[in-house]
């Protein structure tokens, strides 16, 4: 398949490439290999023979699902300021409060 040179300027306006009248011969050229390259490609049958690439492992292998509860150096009564029956105490917000 041969760009004519109209087809390589629109080619070139819609790719936003500025390119001179000096330029037009150099990438007409350039596109027409990579054209008449994928008409190449678009012949070719695959088949069912291979398929297609992916990356890593066919299969990743899943670890047992086990909870392990990180133990805490120290519990949660010595770093609050106030425990209460397994409850935070927190000061009551004043702008919380329900009017009544």
């Amino acid at each position: 398949m041969t760009l004519d040179r109209n087809a390589v300027q629109r080619i070139a306006e819609l790719a936003e490439i500025a390119v001179t009248e000096e330029e037009l011969p150099t990438l007409a050229a350039q596109l027409d290999r990579i054209v008449d390259y994928v008409a190449q490609l678009e012949g070719y049958d695959g088949g069912d023979e291979l398929p297609g690439f992916l990356p890593g492992p066919s299969q990743t292998p899943l670890r047992p699902d086990v909870v392990n509860p990180v133990p805490l150096t120290r519990g949660p009564a010595t770093l609050a300021p106030a425990w209460r029956q397994g409850y935070f105490v927190v000061p009551r917000v004043a702008g919380m409060d329900d009017p009544a």
